[in-house]
């Protein structure tokens, strides 16, 4: 995503991976305040890579730096991203995890989106197809299904348990 408006294809696992890193690091180095990531379960996104936990630290380290995560289910995240559940600890002040209402979690799209012109967007689970964008409408577009559906949800997945 290094030219604006470039758009990259991918059609596999690895390519969807690989496409979210690149769009974790467009966003962050063209200066992006909130990163939201729509999934709904986010078990295949690669957020156990310890190079991209440093990079979204030293995101969220700069004032007024927020990473939204939006799922119809944390369980996944959980059992499958370990050192992420562990390294949000430090930075629960600056990521907002949401659980969109029951009707609008049947259509959850897989997204991640800035608050500039970066957008990867998985069309096609079954196939692993998707694309990558560099594009401020396009990105205006699904910032906006982003949040119409946090309109609909409420604060999920905390950091730590609820009890005595």
């Amino acid at each position: 995503m290094s030219d604006r408006n470039e758009t990259g294809r991918f059609d596999t696992r690895a390519g969807f991976a690989d496409a979210l890193r690149r769009g974790f690091g467009h966003a962050i180095d063209s200066g992006a305040r909130c990163i939201t990531c729509v999934d709904p379960h986010f078990g295949e996104w690669p957020l156990d890579d310890a190079a991209l936990l440093s990079r979204l630290g030293q995101f969220l380290r700069q004032p007024k730096r927020r990473l939204v995560l939006v799922a119809a289910d944390f369980e996944a995240l959980a059992r499958h991203h370990p050192r992420f559940v562990a390294w949000r600890a430090d930075w629960a002040h600056a990521i907002e995890c949401a659980l969109p209402s029951e009707e609008a979690r049947v259509e959850l799209p897989t997204l991640l989106v800035d608050d500039r012109d970066t957008l990867v967007e998985l069309i096609d689970p079954l196939h692993w197809r998707g694309r990558t964008l560099a594009d401020a409408q396009a990105a205006r577009l699904a910032r906006e299904a982003a949040d119409a559906l946090l309109q609909r949800s409420e604060p999920a997945f905390p950091v730590k348990p609820l009890g005595l």
